[in-house]
């Protein structure tokens, strides 16, 4: 896969979606609901065994909203963002190119 890079990242609370512009000129728009639910952590993944793959954009477009919002954002070098949501969760590492394969528009 090509790598892509943001150009802008910003999570809206008002609106409950992270935005980013990437380099290519695409802007991919998240729910905060969807982007929780595909947490990459292995805690949320079941194990190591189940790490590495992509997240499914269909499930980051339709994941029922919890009320799960996101207190913090953090860049994580240059290569990703660490969340930090209303439930307490924080160990989810979202590198650019998951969020890239996640993007909701990707949904079939």
């Amino acid at each position: 896969m090509e790598k892509f890079k943001p150009t802008s990242v910003k999570a809206d609370r008002n609106e409950r979606v992270l935005k980013i512009s990437w380099d290519d000129g695409r802007e991919s728009i998240y729910p905060f609901a969807g982007l929780r639910a595909v947490c990459p952590c292995v805690e949320c993944k079941g194990g190591h065994d189940n790490m590495g793959g992509p997240a499914d954009p269909a499930q980051v477009r339709d994941a029922r909203d919890s009320g799960i919002t996101v207190t913090n954002l953090q860049a994580v070098g240059a290569y990703a963002l660490q969340f930090f949501w209303s439930d307490g969760h924080d160990s989810g590492i979202y590198t650019w190119e998951y969020l890239r394969q996640s993007d909701p528009a990707l949904a079939e």
